[in-house]
């Protein structure tokens, strides 16, 4: 299969000027219509004994990568290279490593959820003495640089 540069290449050397014209402008609609979208996170399955016994057997009877089971069964490819390198998720232990971490990325979800929920929605507000005990904030070390001093000082070929 020809790559459009591959193409774009042949028809130079052909001399196809007008042609060439009609893929430039070709190229500009796409730019102009092209959009960057945020980037969402997918949660993938949950890995469970089952899931990781399932990994092992496609990596032993079949010729695929990581990458392939990973992306076949639904899961993130490190899982899959955690399951065959290091034997993780084997075991249906509450209390294996595995399980407490997964619980303590869990909790930590809730917890950045639950700070995310606007100002005016939390429940309590401090009263002023405990506003009054609390540190002020430190002003700017004046030793760390910031955008404006390179935006205000000389080019380097001027200092010397």
């Amino acid at each position: 299969m020809t790559t459009l540069k591959e193409f774009e290449t042949a028809l130079r050397e052909q001399g196809m000027n007008m042609a060439l014209a009609i893929l430039e402008k070709l190229k500009e609609r796409d730019r102009a219509n092209r959009t960057v979208r945020v980037g969402r996170r997918i949660a993938g399955k949950k890995m469970t004994p089952e899931l990781a016994r399932r990994i092992i057997e496609l990596n032993q009877t079949t010729e695929m990568t990581q990458q392939e089971i990973a992306f076949q069964l639904g899961v993130n490819q490190g899982r899959v290279n955690e399951v065959l390198k290091h034997g993780k998720w084997l075991q249906d232990d509450p209390k294996s490593e595995e399980a407490v971490s997964r619980d303590r990325a869990k909790a930590r979800m809730e917890k950045a959820r639950a700070e995310s929920v606007p100002v005016n929605m939390h429940k309590s507000v401090a009263p002023p003495e405990e506003a009054a005990r609390r540190p002020k904030p430190r002003p700017r070390n004046a030793a760390q640089l910031s955008i404006e001093d390179f935006l205000s000082s000389p080019p380097r070929s001027e200092q010397r």
